[in-house]
């Protein structure tokens, strides 16, 4: 059995994970670390774990818990880790963390975004990015992993099909987001409070998210480009779930026409036809976030506008599972060499 201890086990990602990790048959959970809640019983926070889980919440000492468990997993806010981590660590323990810390490999534009000096960019090179769909023998090697961003994930996935084949012009990309609110943590906010929420949308982080730079730089390594790109998110009136909508100018052919809808669609068919977790969708069948809710899956599919010669690229997943614990929990089966869906095959919940 895989020792797994969990930092941050009280946020909503922390949640999701025990959730998982509850349920895989090769793993037990042997520290609930929350700083918020130490030696407050973990059911008292989440009910729903009552019977369940009789453990209580415990510190964030890494240290002590490296010497107690195989993996941990770090859903904690940008910063802790890297204040943390240090070549002792990662000797004794592997890591999958779910915050910003290892996503982005610049220095510089980190701390531009998140507005916090990076304080272990030494493993920055070695951390694996851990988007199993193009990353899956580098995670298979790593120690490190650095569990992409919900955003991130949803867009990338979107468009990835086609930045790598050279279709759009990357330059003309714009991609229009939209969350549910638990993508914004537990914490107390004004702007989430129920009356603010309810009954509304708003866009916002609007030309600024901090998620912009790592979709550029994925989507740059794909297409062997630099990319720079429009992203805004909205946030809706949900507990779970991402959609994202993309739009960018296709590539002319040799003889001045635009490439058809079924020559694009082969495009998406043949990039993830291997792939159990990315459901690419009948043509004319939209994306929805309540057809991924509560499962791991990635929903996505591609319209051609021929008046406009712009293609549409559209995905819809849970940010809770795919955007975080469970794409965390897919990193972990196959950094143990474990099959990937181990403890992952989870229907999507509906209503």
């Amino acid at each position: 059995m895989i020792k797994a201890g969990i930092v941050g086990a009280t946020g909503y990602a922390g949640g999701e994970l025990v959730r998982l990790l509850l349920a895989h048959p090769q793993v037990k959970i042997v520290w609930y670390g929350s700083k918020s809640y130490i030696e407050k019983p973990y059911a008292e926070v989440y009910q729903n774990m009552f019977k369940l889980v009789p453990d209580i919440c415990r510190d964030d000492n890494l240290k002590e818990m490296a010497g107690q468990v195989d993996v941990i997993f770090t859903a904690t806010p940008q910063g802790f880790l890297a204040s943390l981590l240090d070549e002792e660590l990662l000797h004794k323990v592997k890591i999958v963390d779910l915050s910003a810390d290892f996503r982005i490999k610049d220095v510089a534009t980190y701390e531009k975004w998140y507005g916090i000096k990076h304080k272990a960019a030494q493993f920055l090179e070695e951390a694996v990015y851990g988007l199993p769909e193009v990353n899956r023998e580098k995670v298979k090697q790593a120690r490190l992993i650095a569990n992409p961003g919900c955003y991130p994930t949803c867009s990338f996935l979107s468009i990835y099909p086609l930045a790598k084949a050279g279709m759009i012009d990357l330059s003309t990309l714009i991609i229009d987001a939209k969350s549910g609110t638990s993508g914004a943590g537990r914490g107390a906010k004004v702007n989430n409070l129920y009356c603010e929420v309810n009954e509304n949308i708003k866009a916002y982080g609007v030309a600024s998210h901090r998620h912009t730079p790592e979709i550029e730089e994925q989507l740059g390594y794909a297409a062997a480009e630099k990319v720079i790109l429009n992203f805004t998110p909205h946030l809706v009136p949900m507990n779970r779930g991402i959609l994202i909508t993309a739009y960018a100018s296709l590539k002319k052919k040799a003889d001045g026409s635009l490439p058809a809808l079924a020559e694009i669609r082969q495009i998406y068919e043949t990039c993830y036809e291997q792939e159990y977790f990315v459901r690419f969708l009948p043509e004319g069948s939209c994306p929805q976030t309540r057809w991924v809710e509560g499962s791991n899956f990635v929903d996505v599919n591609v319209q051609v506008d021929g008046r406009t010669g712009r293609v549409i690229m559209m995905g819809a997943m849970d940010n809770l599972v795919k955007g975080a614990a469970g794409q965390a929990v897919q990193n972990m089966n196959l950094m143990f060499d474990l099959e990937e869906t181990m403890g992952l095959k989870l229907v999507p919940m509906f209503p």
